[in-house]
């Protein structure tokens, strides 16, 4: 299962999808990683460039922050965090907050659901909090945005699948473990009750497209997962059946969400065949 998919990110991958891979599953080193997300960064801080492959424009972007500081974490690089901290800083609202996208994201090309607004967005900031707890960071920009976090985690009656996974990343994270506990536990109940998880029917989600659904292993891409308690051992034994026998010939992944313009599922196919074996090497399913 490596092989191919290796194969097919050598055909069809960004250069940092090979390098991730390589580290991940090879024998290459974080330096390359490191030099590859590097490319996306601007001199605010920020990273932009597409490096979320459905924000195509230059300017920097909460999301395209996230995500390179998420591999320079997985790699075990933590340097460019501060700047990064600066970067989101500058852009938070009263709140503590960040914005789903900023307004600089107006003049370039991206997907209908890349919202620009002034509001703070819990999905957002959850996912750029997660990062920085990973870390251990002391930068002040994380205190404001972990207490915008929990006000709108403690008071979520209702949600969406993406929110969620997103605070499930934060409760993963945060540093206050008895709180996260007793959070993910009520955020559990409700992905449940308000019917957020594929368990087999396969139906999406109000606003969503056709299979674009949240399973078990989506919430809890590792065993030890806060998310990994909201499901029996069944039901995420299922989940990761699918993820199995959801891998294509050419040996990578796809995805569900559409495809508005041509390149985003060239780019998108890499980045979820990377995850997608390492959710099967976290649980065991793959050595």
């Amino acid at each position: 299962m490596i092989e191919a998919a290796r194969s097919f990110v050598w055909h069809n991958a960004r250069v940092l999808e090979q390098r991730a891979f390589e580290f991940l599953f090879g024998d290459g080193g974080a330096d390359g990683v490191v030099a590859a997300v590097l490319a996306y960064r601007n001199d605010d801080g920020g990273f932009g460039h597409a490096l979320e492959p459905d924000g195509r424009g230059p300017s920097s972007q909460p999301l395209h922050t996230y995500t390179a500081l998420s591999w320079l974490a997985e790699v075990g690089d933590d340097a460019w965090v501060g700047s990064a901290g600066d970067f989101l800083a500058s852009v938070s609202t009263s709140d503590g907050g960040v914005p789903n996208a900023l307004g600089t994201s107006r003049d370039h090309p991206r997907a209908p659901w890349w919202q620009v607004s002034e509001e703070s967005d819990l999905l957002m900031t959850a996912l750029c909090a997660s990062v920085f707890h990973r870390v251990g960071s002391a930068h002040p920009w994380v205190g404001a945005a972990t207490e915008y976090c929990w006000r709108r985690i403690d008071a979520m009656e209702g949600s969406h699948p993406y929110e969620v996974a997103a605070c499930a990343k934060f409760l993963d994270h945060v540093p206050d473990r008895a709180r996260a506990e007793v959070a993910a536990e009520r955020v559990g109940r409700l992905v449940r009750e308000r019917g957020l998880v594929d368990l087999g029917d396969g139906k999406a989600h109000e606003g969503y497209a056709a299979g674009e659904t949240h399973r078990p292993h989506q919430y809890a891409p590792t065993p030890d997962s806060l998310a990994r308690r909201w499901f029996t051992d069944d039901e995420v034994a299922r989940s990761l059946d699918g993820l199995e026998a959801a891998r294509k010939d050419d040996g990578g992944w796809t995805f569900a969400w559409p495809v508005w313009t041509p390149v985003t599922e060239f780019e998108w196919r890499p980045i979820v065949t990377i995850e997608a074996l390492s959710v099967l090497r976290a649980y065991g399913r793959i050595s």
